[in-house]
């Protein structure tokens, strides 16, 4: 097994006696079962070729990641301001507390929503950043559901 330090390799394992290509190109000492062999100049010029094979590796994962990840989240954000921006009065809303209202005022930062059924009502201002959707609540009770079927 060899491995690369510093401008040297190192083998582990059996040390060979130097062979007579060894002796005329490089040099070869052993010390307790380790051999090192200097390495042509040539062979360290392979530091920033190497890094620069895996540069397009990055962006190839970076363009991914931006693709499958960023460019849907910024897509919905596009689309909730859209709809936040687009509220108007009768449009029954769910909050992000998880509030079903109908927005009787439409503002700037705020819209005013009533909260409530039948006379027994609340109107709060909501910010549109908390208005989750266009929603109307099923107001249907569970055992009402079964007698239908």
């Amino acid at each position: 097994m060899e491995f690369f330090i510093g401008g040297q390799v190192f083998a582990t394992g059996i040390i060979n006696a130097p062979s007579n290509e060894q002796q005329t190109g490089t040099s070869t000492t052993s010390t307790e079962g380790t051999a090192t062999t200097d390495v042509p100049a040539e062979a360290d010029a392979g530091g920033w070729g190497g890094m620069l094979a895996i540069l397009p590796i990055y962006a190839v994962m970076g363009v991914a990641i931006w693709f499958f990840l960023f460019r849907p989240q910024k897509k919905r954000e596009k689309q909730m301001k859209e709809m936040q921006e687009g509220l108007k009065v009768g449009d029954n809303i769910i909050t992000s507390a998880g509030f079903f209202g109908k927005i009787v005022e439409v503002g700037q930062e705020a819209n005013v929503v009533e909260f409530g059924v039948s006379g027994r009502s609340v109107r709060i201002p909501v910010k549109k950043s908390d208005i989750l959707g266009i929603k109307m609540p099923v107001l249907t009770p569970p055992h009402v559901k079964e007698e239908i079927k």
